[in-house]
């Protein structure tokens, strides 16, 4: 195939992901906006290794997902789930079919690196869920939350029935689960389901921003305490102040922590390298 033939079929079929790299932020982008970005059998391989490739990469120290168009990701892709084709929907017939530790969820929910989900549009269904996975979600204006399971005779199936009533308490996670209600912006920010709402045109600078600004710190310690945050959903207080502790010992023994304090003590921005 020429040169121009491959680029005509490249043009012809953009990538359903799109990744890129700059100032330490990973962007990770849903690229199918005219299926409003529900996620394919494809897709599914594609967010895992985008999302790992960045986790392991020391170049980058906060991950973006967000999406194209007018919608964040409005599912599972139903066309090909319906009929079958691969997916959460082909591991009905054969669970062995699906590699739960390998979803996108679960590698997201892993991740070292803090993760900000820019909402461009909507979420619902697959997407809600991811979005919740993400440690600080930003919302554009006219963006809803939609949790319509029940509606489509299923459940929360990638972490929302974890996911909500840790962020919501369990009364009011029942009651958006179990009527299949969708939120707009404002519900959703009252709620604490979003960290800000933005206006569309602005979200890309926005989160770029809030992602630059952690990055700027050390990460090895934000790394750490998003490390920790996650082990004390699950622990009592007193083991928890000891796997700190433990966290802390080599935290202070890193270039970071030297950098840090001396850049204090000069009172200049502090040039962190991750080590």
């Amino acid at each position: 195939m020429s040169q121009t033939a491959t680029a005509a079929a490249v043009a012809a079929n953009p990538a359903e992901v799109l990744y890129s790299v700059a100032n330490h932020v990973a962007t990770i982008t849903l690229n199918c906006p005219e299926r409003m970005n529900t996620i394919s059998h494809t897709m599914l391989g594609d967010i895992t290794e985008l999302m790992l490739k960045a986790d392991n990469d020391p170049a980058v120290r906060v991950i973006v997902l967000t999406g194209t168009g007018r919608a964040f990701c409005a599912g599972l892709d139903l066309t090909s789930a319906t009929k079958g084709e691969g997916g959460v929907a082909n591991a009905s017939s054969n669970p062995s079919n699906l590699d739960l530790k390998a979803t996108p969820p679960t590698v997201m929910f892993n991740l070292e690196k803090p993760l900000i989900a820019a909402l461009n549009g909507s979420a619902a269904g697959y997407g809600l869920d991811m979005a919740l996975i993400a440690d600080i979600r930003l919302m554009a204006r006219g963006a809803k939350l939609s949790a319509a399971f029940v509606k489509r005779g299923i459940l929360p199936e990638s972490g929302g029935t974890w996911l909500l009533p840790k962020l919501l308490g369990w009364s009011k996670a029942a009651e958006l689960i179990f009527t299949g209600r969708t939120l707009d912006a404002d519900e959703a920010l009252r709620l604490g389901l979003v960290s800000e709402i933005v206006e569309p045109a602005d979200l890309p600078a926005r989160a770029r921003a809030l992602a630059e600004e952690i990055a700027g710190n050390a990460p090895l310690a934000v790394q750490a305490s998003k490390r920790m945050m996650r082990m004390g959903l699950n622990e009592t207080f007193n083991d928890h102040v000891h796997h700190v502790f433990l966290q802390l010992l080599p935290l202070l023994r890193s270039g970071d922590a030297r950098e840090g304090m001396l850049a204090f003590l000069e009172k200049r921005p502090a040039d962190f390298k991750g080590k």
